[in-house]
């Protein structure tokens, strides 16, 4: 019988030293950010052990660099639980919402109570341990829809296909992240960055623009090469987010200054930074 092994701890993320030389637009939003809570129980398998990064050290963060807003994701290590999540939107309702993991049999009371908390999401996780399966998507596309949440997929890039061909079926808005997990310089990016295209294609279709350094080391100029290709194409259905605090890193934490720097290699106007870093955001999470 084999033993499952125990959990590593993530690195922490690097102190920010200093400020980022990219200036953020007014009304930036990051769609992407997690945070944890000392004494929450933790799910159990899980993928990683978190530190211990709570609102107040994202609020820090985000005060810091110039980010106005945030959407809460909840991570892998809580399962259900979204208390951690539920707790963070209570203390800061004007300037966050959510995205949660919920079992299939959720009734439409409780949904409607998580609305009313900011929850705007369901989120979809095939590649950690304590994520949603794939196939629960069609349990919640009718209930998500009257709510106008979001579905959110962190999912293998060989999946982006099967989101594709689910659009049909589920009238939600779909949200990829961390740029469909594709592989950076190999022979089958051209492939993935033409699925993620073909996704975008249809209404109600975006992707997170984040996480470069999930792709592969020394990923900054075939992350932005990637990415500038999607926002030659759909400027109007990308999304920006953090990733902050980087969980499920061991080794070389990136740094967050550099991380901003970096937007200006794929968004180097004005405009571009302001549609996809605040206001397709805004639009897709902030309208209520």
């Amino acid at each position: 019988m084999s033993v499952e092994a125990a959990p590593k701890l993530c690195l922490p993320p690097k102190p920010l030293t200093r400020l980022p030389k990219t200036t953020l637009p007014a009304g930036t939003v990051d769609s992407h950010f997690h945070v944890f809570k000392p004494g929450a129980p933790l799910n159990s398998p899980r993928s990683y052990d978190p530190q211990m990064l709570t609102l107040a050290d994202w609020q820090d963060y985000a005060g810091k660099v110039g980010i106005g807003v945030g959407v809460l994701v909840q991570p892998s290590v809580y399962g259900f639980d979204n208390s951690v999540l539920l707790d963070a939107l209570a203390a800061d309702p004007e300037r966050l919402r959510g995205i949660v993991v919920l079992p299939t049999d959720t009734s439409a009371t409780e949904l409607h109570q998580l609305d009313q908390a900011g929850v705007r999401g369901v989120r979809i996780n095939t590649r950690n341990k304590g994520g949603l399966p794939f196939d629960a998507v069609t349990s919640f596309a009718a209930a998500l829809a009257d709510l106008d949440w979001t579905i959110q997929f962190q999912v293998k890039p060989e999946q982006i296909p099967d989101i594709i061909a689910l659009r049909g079926s589920v009238p939600s808005a779909i949200v990829i992240d961390h740029l469909g997990f594709i592989p950076l310089s190999t022979a089958q990016t051209a492939t993935h960055v033409g699925d993620l295209r073909r996704l975008l294609d249809q209404p109600k279709c975006y992707v997170k623009l984040s996480a470069p350094y999930r792709l592969g080391r020394d990923s900054r100029k075939a992350f932005a090469d990637v990415a500038k290709r999607l926002v030659a194409s759909h400027a109007d259905r990308l999304l920006w987010g953090s990733d902050w605090p980087h969980t499920e890193l061991w080794d070389d934490m990136p740094d967050d200054a550099d991380l901003i720097e970096s937007i200006a290699d794929w968004a180097p106007t004005e405009t571009i930074r302001q549609a996809i870093l605040a206001d397709n955001t805004q639009s897709l999470f902030f309208s209520r």
